[in-house]
């Protein structure tokens, strides 16, 4: 018998006063069986880091040729490419001739570190690359935030990342590895 997702009901409040946008988002979220909730978190932070109403989740881990969230424009061309972890160089390189940007959250903490070293220089050239890292530390306090019903609030200033529910908040630690040179 295969086993099934969890699903988690998920209220986001997001205000992101770097980029001026301010919105609740309620979201349906499955966590696939091999999926822990750690990068559960991490794909919600990434959705908070990234949100707009156009903003929509990938099918799933298990989907090779679908990023984990991505944003389309109205002729259905990939604007935004997000992706979590630490995929290939060929998969970074066909996610880039894909999509207008790409943003790349590592969070495996020295794992993380030893993959962006071996592809640092590879990639460089790649104008809609971004490569962030996200400290090990924050996201074991983020899957402390999980829950089957989640109401979390998510607040950006000045470079500075919180996400925080009724109980805790946690001050999230992200180091830009690669930013794009290409304008947004």
């Amino acid at each position: 018998m295969a086993l099934k997702a969890k699903i988690h009901r998920v209220q986001l409040q997001v205000a992101d006063m770097d980029r001026h946008y301010y919105a609740e988002h309620a979201m349906t979220v499955a966590q696939h069986p091999s999926e822990t909730e750690e990068r559960m978190m991490v794909r919600l932070l990434a959705f908070a880091l990234n949100a707009d109403d156009d903003l929509a989740f990938g099918r799933g881990v298990s989907t090779e040729d679908e990023p984990d969230l991505w944003r389309k424009d109205l002729t259905g061309a990939i604007d935004l490419w997000i992706q979590l972890g630490q995929p290939d160089e060929k998969s970074i390189r066909r996610a880039c001739g894909r999509a207008r940007r790409v943003i790349l959250y590592a969070y495996s903490g020295h794992g993380a570190a030893i993959w962006w070293e071996s592809l640092a220089g590879k990639l460089a050239a790649l104008d809609n690359l971004t490569v962030v890292g996200i400290a090990p530390e924050t996201v074991q306090s983020l899957a402390g935030l999980a829950a089957k019903n989640m109401n979390l609030n998510a607040t950006l200033q000045d470079g500075m990342v919180w996400l925080a529910d009724p109980e805790q908040a946690v001050e999230v630690a992200l180091e830009v590895l690669k930013q794009a040179t290409r304008p947004a």
